[in-house]
């Protein structure tokens, strides 16, 4: 029960350390220009990519195989637009703010959604691997709280720039990462979890994150400013990102 445990509070505290600390983004942002800001949403949204594209979707691949991490990638879309369309209805109801600055912190909760059904996977890993080797667990857990660092960021950004309050912004950063714990207590329970599922769990967040940069983030950031330094900002967080995938 002990191990059982320690596997939960190290999986919850990889997944609050990680998004967390990318929300700390959110106390540094005060009144920044439209190109800065544009530039940040753009290095997000190349974090996201390159994170999807070069780490969590090969991971999928060779857990699963290629058509459940394709039907995962399908689901996470659909899932998406659903919340999408619901956060839509929710805003129209509670109009409180301007209809630009509702829409970017909407980027931000829907793309905390899709952190957060990523987390949970990677809680799996987590918890299986203490299941293992102590060791292997407690290893896992430092890389991931390290990878989760710019999905933090990416989610604070928009949610930051639609005015949302600093404290608010960490706190939906916090949140988004206690799925990984959820999933280490799953993953230390079931043992040896079947390599189909985690394969769908992992292209299900990556559908979900890959649909929210595309369809949010890149948009969002073209209507503040529309220039060569912001298209810069997503090369250089494409590349950041390879530089992080590259070291887990």
């Amino acid at each position: 029960m002990d191990e059982l445990l320690f596997s939960c509070v190290m999986g919850t505290a990889a997944g609050i350390l990680g998004t967390g600390l990318g929300g700390i983004i959110g106390f540094v942002l005060n009144n920044p220009g439209r190109r800065f800001l544009s530039t940040l949403l753009n290095f997000s949204a190349g974090l996201m990519i390159a994170v999807v594209c070069f780490d969590l979707l090969p991971e999928a691949f060779e857990i699963g195989g290629f058509g459940v991490s394709i039907g995962g990638v399908c689901l996470g879309v659909v899932m998406i637009i659903a919340c999408d369309e619901a956060i839509t209805s929710w805003r129209s109801d509670f109009k409180r703010n301007t209809a630009s600055i509702s829409q970017y912190i909407k980027t931000g909760i829907l793309l905390g959604i899709g952190i957060a059904l990523h987390n949970f996977p990677e809680g799996l890993a987590i918890g299986s691997g203490f299941t293992a080797m102590e060791s292997y667990g407690v290893g896992l857990s430092l890389v991931i709280a390290f990878h989760d660092v710019p999905e933090g960021i990416a989610m604070a950004a928009p949610m930051r720039i639609g005015g949302m309050g600093r404290w608010k912004v960490f706190l939906a950063a916090v949140i988004a990462g206690v799925p990984t714990g959820i999933g280490a207590l799953v993953g230390y329970l079931l043992g040896e979890i079947s390599p189909y599922f985690i394969s769908l769990c992992l292209g299900f967040a990556g559908g979900a994150m890959l649909y929210i940069t595309c369809l949010e983030l890149i948009p969002r950031s073209r209507d503040l400013y529309r220039g060569r330094i912001p298209g810069l900002g997503l090369i250089m967080g494409v590349i950041a990102g390879i530089l992080v995938s590259s070291l887990l």
